[in-house]
């Protein structure tokens, strides 16, 4: 029971600052999240969690996501201080633990690395990321319904798919590419094959 209380407490408190499309498609990650958890035998609470929480600063304007790096001391890339709507996952960490009081590190790691990745991502951070991309909002990702179904069979290849998608995208459409998400790719590519 106080679980369900808690998690409905932080639905109600991430329901007040984001506007309704953002909001659903914070729920289908909540959602998603607790799929994939099932299946792999992640915790579930905690997929859900940061699942609810993963885009708890995306809601921010550029200014306050900077503000509030420099006060907390979050690393800024150049990319990022070119781009701050990516500093959204650092910020979602700190509010995460600041504001709705998280303290589980594999919830904050989940938060802070559901857009970029990073290397030797725990199972949590993996399902938060993947969710992020595949879940029921979405539409317009390119192979998106095949990618689905490799979630629930190889969470690890789906993610490598993803990474792969997501830098052949930016690269096409000339957006900055955060080094962390190559990064990412290039550690879960040797892991897995070449993907090119």
């Amino acid at each position: 029971m106080k679980k369900t209380n808690h998690l409905r407490k932080l639905r109600k408190a991430v329901g007040k600052v984001q506007d309704a499309r953002r909001f659903e498609h914070t729920l289908g990650v909540e959602y998603t999240s607790a799929a994939l958890a099932m299946r792999y035998g992640g915790d579930l609470e905690n997929a859900r969690v940061a699942g609810l929480l993963h885009d708890c600063a995306k809601c921010l304007s550029d200014e306050k996501m900077l503000s509030i790096c420099k006060k907390n001391h979050i690393p800024v890339t150049e990319v990022e201080r070119k781009n701050p709507f990516l500093l959204h996952a650092k910020v979602g960490a700190c509010l995460a633990r600041e504001k709705y009081g998280v303290k589980e590190p594999d919830i904050l790691n989940a938060i802070r690395s559901h857009t970029t990745g990073r290397r030797d991502m725990s199972l949590l951070e993996k399902i938060v990321f993947v969710a992020d991309y595949i879940e029921p909002g979405r539409r317009h990702a390119p192979r998106l319904g095949e990618i689905r179904k490799l979630a629930f069979v190889d969470i690890d290849q789906a993610l490598r798919e993803i990474l792969r998608d997501t830098l052949a995208y930016l690269k096409t459409s000339e957006g900055d590419i955060d080094p962390m998400t190559e990064e990412t790719w290039r550690y879960y590519s040797r892991q897995g094959g070449n993907l090119k």
